[in-house]
């Protein structure tokens, strides 16, 4: 069982909280600076991302994030949290983001909230296709060296990796398919095998 927090700011917070505890794994609700104590990793959901930065400004969180991405601990965004954990996001809505990890993001790059929609869709390591459900969804436009594309729809790139960082464009928390909560925590298992070395 892992210590896995859930940034409490806005968004899809229960969802992941109870697909969490579904995995027999142990969520915190994170709002403050100490509430990122003693976490196995961090996951950043969906909601608005412009909103969630700013809660993150007010709530001095941005660089307890940083110290946390920096001490190798794996941190997940979806939706949102895609787009705050990239390096820049393009477009006319741009936002501040967290600048971890060396992606560019189109946000709400597949249409606001009338065009959200959900498709099977092919992602590396998964035998089987994944159920993604895309809400006002961005897409990351570019990727830096090092990072690993993992699934795309519509030649449009929705989930990538990069050292301790997994993110996806569209909603692991609004389904019953956990693979990508599962890689996630692969993940934490993972960072925590090497921090012990």
């Amino acid at each position: 069982m892992y210590k896995i927090g859930v940034l409490g700011l806005q968004g899809a917070i229960s969802e992941h909280v109870s697909r969490l505890k579904e995995l027999k794994q142990q969520p915190v609700v994170v709002k403050k600076t100490t509430d990122l104590h003693q976490l196995d990793g961090l996951i950043i959901p969906g909601g608005e991302s412009t909103a969630i930065w700013k809660l993150i400004e007010e709530n001095q969180l941005f660089q307890p994030i940083q110290n946390f991405a920096n001490d190798g601990k794996a941190i997940f965004g979806t939706c949102a949290g895609l787009v705050l954990l990239s390096k820049a996001t393009i477009g006319r809505d741009c936002t501040p983001t967290l600048q971890l990890m060396d992606i560019t993001v189109q946000r709400n790059g597949f249409g606001r909230q009338k065009d959200s929609f959900e498709s099977k869709i092919q992602v590396q390591y998964m035998k089987e296709s994944y159920h993604a459900v895309f809400i006002r969804a961005p897409y990351i436009e570019s990727v830096g060296e090092g990072v690993e594309v993992i699934a795309s729809y519509d030649d449009k790139i929705v989930a990538a990796r990069q050292k301790n960082y997994l993110v996806c464009a569209f909603h692991p928390e609004l389904t019953d398919d956990d693979r990508f909560l599962e890689m996630f925590i692969n993940m934490i298992s993972s960072s925590k095998n090497i921090n012990h070395v």
